[in-house]
């Protein structure tokens, strides 16, 4: 299953007066695991940066002026997304961009059914407690020092161990990956599973067993289990 954590920055609220996208950040999971595959693409927005924007992000008019516009990197993130589950934080917020800057170039907008939306989520699962990346970074122990803007692609790597949180846990393996320490003071990745010293009793009746060899003997000669 493949899916994919993803998070923007604008230049403000809304697309439909005048507002634009000035980067994205992705990170790919399969099986709810980070292959270490990103997306990533500051974009400029041909049009200035409103200061309570810069506020947020950091990303100003001269650091913008020699990147892509979004003309040039629309299919190039639409060819990254796939056909995956978008996951997000505050989901309607990124679709409504993402949809209003693909649907000016002509190309396919993404379907809403296709976003899992973590804000909701995490509302369900903790009703009246702050759900916001950074509050639920403070609930489940996940370092984000880093976080002093918002940066898309930090964003979505963070919101990554956030979804995994929310759906059950950063060990969608059930931690059969992590060191083991089996009882003799070893551990680590080239741990394995001991031999029994003594092997488990049979959990069949002797009835059970006398059934079986019955119909093995009615099978004939040449059967395969009367071989073994």
């Amino acid at each position: 299953m493949r899916e994919i954590v993803l998070d923007t920055e604008t230049t403000g609220f809304d697309p439909e007066t005048g507002d634009r996208i000035v980067e994205i950040g992705a990170v790919e999971l399969i099986g709810h695991v980070a292959t270490g595959k990103t997306y990533h693409q500051y974009i400029n927005p041909e049009r200035s940066m409103p200061e309570e924007a810069f506020q947020v992000h950091g990303l100003g008019d001269e650091f913008l002026a020699d990147k892509p516009k979004f003309a040039e990197v629309g299919q190039a993130f639409l060819d990254f997304v796939g056909d995956a589950k978008l996951v997000i934080h505050n989901a309607a917020f990124d679709v409504k961009f993402l949809n209003a800057e693909l649907r000016w170039m002509g190309l396919p907008q993404i379907a809403w059914e296709r976003a899992i939306d973590t804000l909701e989520i995490a509302r369900k699962r903790f009703p009246g407690s702050p759900a916001s990346l950074d509050a639920l970074c403070r609930r489940f122990g996940i370092d984000n020092s880093a976080r002093t803007l918002h940066g898309a692609l930090l964003d979505s790597e963070i919101l990554a161990e956030v979804y995994l949180e929310l759906i059950g846990g950063r060990q969608p393996d059930f931690a059969l990956s992590v060191s083991v320490n089996n009882g003799t003071g070893g551990g680590g990745e080239d741990w394995t599973p001991r031999p029994r010293p003594e092997a488990l009793p049979p959990r069949i009746t002797e009835r059970e067993a006398a059934a079986h060899a019955a119909f093995v003997e009615a099978l004939g000669a040449d059967a395969l289990w009367g071989k073994l």
